[in-house]
């Protein structure tokens, strides 16, 4: 259940990018983008994201 970041959430300030241990978050057109594939499940990024942007989802 990898992690999904909610662009109209996130305010491009990529405190996710780096919570994220095994640095699978990149920026995209200006707003983080998690690799489905190579996400690890940990939500660090979830506990970092200042916006609540990101959330983990089912694919």
């Amino acid at each position: 259940m990898p992690a999904f970041v909610d662009k109209n959430l996130c305010n491009t300030c990529e405190t996710c990018v780096d919570a994220c241990p095994t640095e699978v978050i990149s920026m995209v057109d200006g707003k983080a983008w998690v690799n489905p594939e190579e996400c690890i499940d940990c939500e660090a990024c979830i506990d970092a994201c200042p916006e609540d942007a990101i959330s983990m989802v089912d694919g």
